[in-house]
C-alpha cells in the first residue's frame, strides 16, 4: 500500500460514498497529473491508489467484493477525480461502465454478465474495444469480423482504436459481426482476456488531451472469446437489448460527471485567480471588483449548476428506472451533451477571467483547456446524438 494511502483511506460503509476518495488522495493524485500529461504517460500510480481506495469496485454489489454504492454516488465521486486528474478519471470510466452494463443486468435478475461483478470485485480491470476507424454506426455494426467457433466460442479479427487503460486491461469487451449468413449479419459482444494469443497493442496514442488515458490501438489477429464469455450476439443494426441499455446507462452519464469535473475544477482556479490577481486600472483592487469579471463568473456559474442538475437527474431516473414508454436515451444523451458542451464554455470563461497566464504550460488551465475539447469525440459524437435524440422525441428512432 502507498505511503499516502495509509494515512487517507477510509473504508466506506456499504452504500456511502461519502469518504471513498479522501481529499488527501485527491490532492494526490492532482498533483501527478501535469507530470503525466507533459510526460504522455500511463497513470499507473493513480491506478494503483483508486485500487486501493476501492473506486474501481465502488459499484460492484458487496456480495461480489465491492461497495455498494449507486450509480449517483459514483458520478459525483467520479466529479471530484475528474476536477483533479480529468485523463485518470475518463479512462477509468471506460472499466466502470462494464460493472455498471453488469450490474443493470442483475438488478434485472439476469445473471448472465454476473462474472463481471466477481471479476471486478476481485480486483480485474476491464477496458473497452468498441472504437473502430470510421465506424459511425456504433455498436450496431462493426469492422471488426467475428467468427464463429464450433464450441460456441468466437473468434476476432480487425483495428480497435482509442483502447484507453491499454497498459493495464484484464479483460477487454469488444464487438464485432458475424456475416457467416450474409441474409442475417449479427453483431457479436464479447470479452478477451489478457493472457490469451491472439491481440497486441499498438502504441498510437499521442493527442492533444486526456494524454494520460494510453488510449492505444488494439489489433485482433485471432483473439479467441471462449463461449461463456460471449455476452450477447444480436441482430445488427440498432441494439434493443438490456446488456447494451446497460453500458449506455453507464457510460453517458459517467462521461458528463467527467466533463462537469473538468469543467468545475476550471471554475475554481479562474475565481481564485481573480481574486489575487490585482488591477492598476481599478486602483490595485483584484479583478473581483472588475463587472465583466463578475459577468463572465456568473455565465459560468450558471452554466455549472445546469450541467449538475442535468446529470444528477439523468442518473438518478435510470437508477431509479424510466417510465414504460418514455425516451430514456433521449434524457441520458441530452445530460451527456449539454455536460460536454457546457464545459467548454466554463473552461473558455475560465481562460477569458485568468487572462493570458492561462496559456503558460505551467497553468492548469491549460491542461484543462486540452483536455475539455475531447468532449465532443465521444461516441456518439454531437452530430449523432441530436440525431437520436430527435428521432426518440419524435417516435421514429430505428425506423427506415
Amino acid at each position: 500500500m502507498s505511503a499516502v494511502l495509509e494515512s487517507v483511506i477510509v473504508s466506506p460503509a456499504p452504500g456511502d460514498a461519502s469518504h471513498l476518495l479522501s481529499d488527501a488522495l485527491l490532492d494526490a493524485i492532482g498533483q501527478r497529473a501535469a507530470g503525466y500529461d507533459r510526460e504522455n504517460r500511463f497513470f499507473s500510480d493513480d491506478l494503483r491508489d483508486l485500487h486501493e481506495a476501492g473506486f474501481l469496485r465502488a459499484t460492484v454489489p458487496v456480495e461480489f467484493g465491492g461497495l455498494g454504492l449507486t450509480l449517483p454516488q459514483l458520478l459525483r465521486e467520479q466529479v471530484r477525480l475528474a476536477a483533479r486528474a480529468p485523463s485518470t478519471a475518463l479512462a477509468l470510466n471506460m472499466h466502470l461502465y462494464w460493472v455498471g452494463a453488469a450490474l443493470h443486468l442483475y438488478r434485472r435478475g439476469d445473471e448472465s454478465a454476473q462474472w463481471i461483478l466477481e471479476e471486478a470485485g476481485a480486483g480485474k480491470v476491464f477496458a473497452a474495444g468498441h472504437g473502430e476507424p470510421g465506424n459511425d454506426l456504433g455498436l450496431a455494426w462493426s469492422s471488426v469480423k467475428a467468427t464463429p467457433l464450433p464450441d460456441g466460442g468466437y473468434r476476432f479479427d480487425g483495428r480497435k482504436i482509442f483502447t484507453s487503460l491499454a497498459p493495464a486491461w484484464d479483460w477487454l469487451g469488444v464487438h464485432g459481426i458475424d456475416d457467416s449468413d450474409p441474409q442475417a449479419p449479427k453483431i457479436v459482444h464479447a470479452f478477451i482476456r489478457r493472457d490469451a494469443a491472439g491481440h497486441r497493442t499498438v502504441q498510437t496514442w499521442d493527442a492533444l488531451g486526456l494524454r494520460a488515458t494510453c488510449s492505444d490501438d488494439t489489433w485482433l489477429e485471432g483473439a479467441i472469446a471462449p463461449r461463456d464469455k460471449v455476452i450477447r450476439v444480436l441482430p445488427a443494426g440498432i441494439p434493443d437489448d438490456p446488456f447494451v441499455d446497460g453500458i449506455l446507462g453507464a457510460v453517458l452519464p459517467g462521461l458528463g460527471a467527467v466533463y462537469y469535473g473538468i469543467a468545475k475544477r476550471a471554475f475554481d482556479v479562474a475565481v481564485e485567480a481573480a481574486k489575487r490577481r490585482a488591477s492598476p486600472a481599478i486602483g490595485g483592487k483584484t479583478y473581483a471588483y472588475k463587472p465583466l469579471t463578475q459577468q463572465a463568473v456568473a455565465e459560468a456559474a450558471i452554466e455549472l449548476a445546469s450541467i449538475e442538475a442535468l446529470v444528477e437527474r439523468a442518473a438518478e431516473r435510470w437508477w431509479t428506472g424510466y417510465g414504460e414508454g418514455e425516451p430514456w436515451i433521449a434524457h441520458l444523451l441530452s445530460a451527456k451533451q449539454h455536460a460536454v458542451d457546457g464545459a467548454l464554455r466554463v473552461v473558455n470563461l475560465a481562460l477569458k477571467i485568468v487572462g493570458a497566464a492561462s496559456l503558460s504550460r505551467h497553468n492548469e488551465l491549460e491542461r484543462l483547456y486540452r483536455d475539455v475539447r475531447a468532449g465532443a469525440f465521444h461516441p456518439p459524437n454531437a452530430d449523432a446524438t441530436h440525431e437520436v435524440i430527435g428521432q426518440a422525441w419524435l417516435g421514429v428512432l430505428g425506423q427506415a
